[in-house]
């Protein structure tokens, strides 16, 4: 079987969460510390051996393709300057061994229309997709573990993480037969049900390793939930002919989709960044002391987006705990 060397990065969403920061800018680009959420994920998808970017655009996403571009201004300017580390950082935004090609979706009809616009670029061949807003902070990149998984089985991959059941209704939700703590064969999956109905506590994520066959159905699909073409009903149309895997990744996510989530990214990362760290410590320490002894103490500095091991309950508690202190010292 080929290797996987495509991803597409569906990102034409129109970001109404972020508005009005997402007015006439992709919530792609919205920025973790010192990079924009599409740059981790493109970073993610090179460090798993993806050569071919290929993003999902709409209306006003004119910026991730710039982003990627070269910029003769910027590097000149750096270079006159004699600042050759933040001239290589700029360089080496898109490695020069990747290509970026660009697709427009013309309305927003959903997941998988968005993947279905790329099924020519794609071709006949297995890819990646990566959903940008879901950041996946893990040792080894979770693309390259989905990847791994797909070269031994020869199967499509779909990320899954445990869901909480009341949150059954923001995910997608596997069904299957579990094989180890990582791996279930799906049996089936269904989009948002309510926590009556879910077939397992596994949620969905943005992150998924396809043959080239999934493309076949995309093509006749039928408007699914809230008149959307659903990636969830060509999976489960898939399931009927060849085997789908489910995989619990090793990492942690963070819903940068939510304002939330992306505030606690980046508060996290900023934590685990070289530059900045130490004076942001300090700053909650001065500021924010009441949270800080629950939230310092699992976030050594390192640079960067060092990956984060899986917290434990405790320490998930002990930062819900913090939050909820913040939140009250700021009422």
């Amino acid at each position: 079987m080929l290797k996987v060397k495509k991803a597409v990065f569906p990102v034409a969403g129109l970001g109404t969460r972020f508005l009005p920061a997402t007015k006439a800018s992709p919530k792609e680009m919205l920025t973790v510390v010192d990079k924009p959420l599409i740059q981790y994920a493109v970073e993610e998808a090179v460090a798993a051996g993806i050569t071919e970017l290929i993003f999902v655009t709409g209306r006003s996403k004119r910026a991730i393709e710039d982003h990627f571009d070269k910029s003769c201004e910027i590097e000149a300017e750096l270079m006159a300057r004699g600042k050759q580390q933040l001239l290589d950082v700029v360089r080496n935004i898109k490695p020069s061994h990747v290509d970026c090609f660009y697709v427009r979706q013309a309305e927003p009809l959903g997941l998988g229309h968005a993947v279905r616009c790329a099924s020519k670029l794609v071709g006949g061949e297995p890819f990646a997709v990566i959903l940008a807003d879901d950041l996946l902070d893990a040792p080894t990149p979770v693309l390259s573990q989905m990847i791994r998984v797909f070269d031994h089985y020869h199967s499509s991959v779909v990320g899954v993480e445990e869901i909480a059941p009341e949150d059954s209704r923001a995910y997608g939700v596997v069904a299957g037969k579990p094989w180890d703590e990582r791996l279930m064969k799906m049996s089936g999956i269904v989009e948002k049900p309510a926590p009556e109905n879910a077939p397992s506590r596994l949620g969905v994520v943005g992150r998924y390793v396809f043959t080239p066959r999934i493309l076949d159905y995309l093509q006749t699909l039928t408007p699914g939930a809230g008149g959307e073409l659903q990636l969830t009903d060509a999976i489960q149309v898939l399931l009927a002919e060849e085997q789908v895997l489910a995989y619990r990744y090793h990492g942690r996510r963070f819903d940068c989709g939510s304002k939330l989530g992306y505030l606690m990214a980046t508060v996290e990362f900023a934590l685990r960044h070289s530059e900045v760290a130490e004076p942001f410590q300090q700053y909650l320490r001065t500021e924010h002391a009441l949270a800080l002894p629950a939230l310092l103490p699992t976030l050594p500095a390192s640079d960067g987006a060092a990956a984060a091991q899986p917290e434990p309950e405790s320490a998930r508690a002990k930062a819900s705990m913090a939050n909820d202190a913040l939140a009250a010292a700021d009422a």
